[in-house]
């Protein structure tokens, strides 16, 4: 069976960032809630960048059910970095060599560059999903990684495409990690591809489960519940009575999973 491959994004704090520097370098185009920077990029490429952000700073609130607070105008709008090609966007800081793309939620800023695979179906979407996922818990939230990542991936046009396809895989070959592996893991640039691959389907497959079977509004009022700070591991069974624990979630999972046709 043929494992797609994920595009890979990554949630990154802004490091070796000098903006006083780097606007001296830029050009810029301002829109409605966004600033797209860019130096050599076609400028219908750049047109495009913040039409789909446009697009997908109302879609992705519609489709998540979240409640936005603050609106981003004048200045507190997004920024959007465009970088020349991959090695620009690598020299900008210690990245993943996997990584296509990085955002700072609380800085509302995304850096990329165009021939990033899947540009505007998987990266964009993938990083403005961050940015709104926090903007709505908050970043007192204690959230495991995958379940973040798995929200960001949910944005992404294919997000459904492949993902359990993967874990099916994964399953057989006796490789999958359960939710407390994947609580546990952190990602870095030292990880391979396949496990990259592994943790970003489970990831996108995981949040695909609670989202699409379990209910929207049950994982709305999780998202909201975790605003106050409380570790996900308490706040979790909460919401979600029938399971006692990750263990109860990753046992139903996997048995929907098991069973899906």
């Amino acid at each position: 069976m043929k494992i797609r491959i994920f595009v890979l994004t990554v949630c990154l704090a802004a490091m070796f960032w000098d903006p006083a520097h780097a606007e001296e370098e830029w050009q810029e185009r301002k829109g409605n809630h966004f600033i797209v920077y860019y130096k050599n990029a076609p400028l219908d490429f750049i047109k495009s960048v913040e039409e789909m952000a446009e697009y997908y700073y109302e879609e992705i609130t519609r489709n998540m059910g979240f409640t936005r607070y603050k609106g981003w105008t004048w200045d507190e709008r997004a920024k959007i970095y465009i970088y020349d090609n991959a090695e620009d966007f690598q020299q900008v800081g210690e990245y993943a060599m996997w990584a296509e793309g990085v955002v700072s939620s609380r800085q509302r800023v995304i850096r990329s560059f165009p021939a990033a695979h899947g540009f505007f179906d998987s990266t964009l979407p993938h990083e403005m999903g961050h940015i709104i996922f926090r903007e709505f818990v908050g970043f007192k939230a204690k959230i495991p990684i995958w379940f973040e990542e798995g929200v960001a991936m949910y944005q992404e046009k294919a997000r459904r495409w492949g993902a359990n396809e993967v874990v099916h895989q994964a399953i057989r070959d006796e490789k999958f990690m359960s939710l407390k592996d994947m609580t546990a893991l952190e990602l870095s640039g030292r990880m391979n591809t396949e496990q990259i691959q592994l943790f970003y389907a489970e990831s996108a497959s995981i949040v695909n489960y609670l989202i699409d079977e379990l209910g929207r509004q049950r994982f709305i009022n999780l998202c909201r519940k975790l605003q106050g700070g409380d570790p996900f591991e308490w706040v979790f069974p909460s919401v979600y009575v029938r399971f006692k624990d990750l263990d109860a979630l990753n046992k139903t999972w996997v048995e929907y999973l098991r069973t899906e046709k």
